[in-house]
């Protein structure tokens, strides 16, 4: 039996539809073999970079996470308890041995498009000098190709590395950083957090490259502004405040910010959305973000803290939730006609108004306040209905801060960000009295803010190292 190892060597995976549910990927001798075949015609590159979006797709809906990051924040409460829900990242308490549950399954699952997009880049350059009158349809999907690997790699950091500021030159343990897949053989270590970061921005500043001024298929694939887009994200998570207000920037002059009912129409419409950056599509697929938050059996719901922080009822953001004995989110709830297996509940992975609060935060983290408080009061005014005009803020930046942080929680509530924007900013984790977890408070740094390394991947590779208390 092959040693189980971090990519488990070159997976092979063909048609959108691919979805393996193997825990470790095997690939006999024959298998390896077949990988160069399949990567000597065009549609071998299109099927991979296929089963890439749909692998991608797997681990933000129904792999946890995108659910993680609210169970481990303050704004989510979990009301039921069994083996496919994240009770333990919501009470703090995950193994390293949970490798059938949130631990194991993350990790493997964001793996698997790594492995994919891995061929992929491997194989083009052979490709093209054998077909060099295909090399602009190879370029784009290797572009697309570096993006997966970014968005991943930089999501694998996010939940099982500390945030990049956790040292003062992130040279703290990050994840194994792998742009080719290792033999079986291989020890893969960790990098730093910084190494890894270099990676995902240098795979994104290569694609912004290829994509050049191509026109975009669709915020259901990766294009010249998502790339932009998660460039933002990443340099505002680096702390690099120059790049993230320069790429927002370029955003936001050529995006659009969803108003009044297109704004709930991109939740509740079974569209993309005008202001969808970059969405990963659950067309035949198992709706997992539809059945943790469905209005007639939910999993997760808004806690108290949450709900607190709406003091004005013409926010429209009040509009995507459900009222009655328990106070449910509807921003997983198609609320329009559709026909059998038409219903959609696409994760959002970028869109147009987290631009704003990026170059809002940037801005304020360079003493710019009033440029700050000119996006803020853009974001406010739309949730309200009113002109930036409108809206008066504490213009202080103890003031801004604070706004910062509590309408990020109302515009990203169950979007994937919570956790990791309160472990980012260094911010202590404080629950409401209600919260129905163990745990109401972590201070930071605490080294439960990450999840532990599978034991079976430290098993299987002796180069890899744990998390300090998570493995024990």
């Amino acid at each position: 039996m092959m040693s189980k190892k971090l990519v488990y060597i070159a997976i092979l995976l063909i048609g959108i539809g691919a979805t393996s549910c193997e825990k470790y990927f095997e690939v006999t001798n024959s298998d390896k073999n077949s990988i160069p075949v399949n990567f000597s015609t065009i549609e071998g590159f299109r099927s991979n970079l296929a089963g890439a979006y749909a692998f991608s797709y797997e681990y933000y809906s129904n792999e946890g996470f995108y659910i993680y990051p609210e169970v481990a924040g303050n704004m989510t409460d979990l009301i039921v308890t069994g083996l496919d829900v994240l009770q333990q990242q919501f009470d703090f308490v995950s193994s390293p041995d949970d490798v059938t549950r949130a631990v194991g399954h993350l990790w493997i699952a964001i793996q698997k498009p790594i492995a994919n997009v891995n061929n992929i880049i491997e194989f083009a350059p052979g490709f093209i000098q054998a077909n060099p009158d295909k090399k602009s349809e190879i370029d784009g999907i290797v572009a697309q190709a570096k993006f997966i690997r970014a968005l991943a790699q930089f999501d694998l950091c996010r939940v099982y590395a500390q945030p990049y500021n956790y040292t003062a030159d992130a040279s703290h343990p990050g994840i194994p950083v792998v742009t080719r897949n290792p033999a079986p053989e291989d020890r893969v270590p960790r990098a730093t957090v910084k190494e890894a970061y270099d990676q995902i921005i240098k795979d994104l500043k290569e694609a912004e490259l290829l994509l050049g001024n191509a026109a975009s298929e669709g915020p259901y694939f990766a294009s010249k502004k998502a790339v932009q887009a998660l460039l933002a994200r990443v340099y505002l998570y680096a702390e690099n405040w120059d790049e993230a207000i320069a790429y927002a920037t370029t955003v936001i002059n050529s995006s659009t910010v969803a108003q009044g009912p297109a704004y709930i129409s991109m939740f509740n419409g079974n569209i993309a959305g005008e202001e969808a950056i970059f969405r990963l599509s659950s067309k035949n697929r198992k709706k997992g973000l539809g059945e943790a938050y469905s209005v007639k059996g939910p999993v997760y719901v808004p806690a108290d803290t949450l709900m607190s922080l709406f003091d004005d009822p013409s926010d429209i953001r009040l509009q995507l939730f459900a009222t009655g004995s328990q106070v449910l989110t509807k921003k997983w709830t198609i609320t329009v006609p559709y026909g059998p297996n038409e219903d959609r509940y696409d994760p959002m992975v970028l869109r147009t108004s987290e631009m704003y609060f990026i170059r809002a935060e940037a801005n304020l983290a360079k003493d710019k306040l009033a440029q700050c408080e000119d996006d803020l009061k853009v974001m406010i005014g739309r949730a309200l209905g009113k002109t930036p005009n409108d809206i008066v803020l504490d213009g202080t930046k103890e003031g801004l801060k604070r706004t910062i942080i509590r309408e990020r929680a109302k515009e990203f509530c169950f979007e994937g960000h919570n956790f990791f924007d309160i472990v980012r900013m260094k911010q202590d984790l404080i629950r409401g009295a209600s919260t129905r977890s163990l745990v109401k408070r972590l201070n930071y740094p605490n080294d439960r803010f990450v999840l532990p390394i599978p034991q079976d991947e430290l098993d299987a590779n002796p180069a890899m190292k744990g998390n300090p208390t998570v493995n024990k």
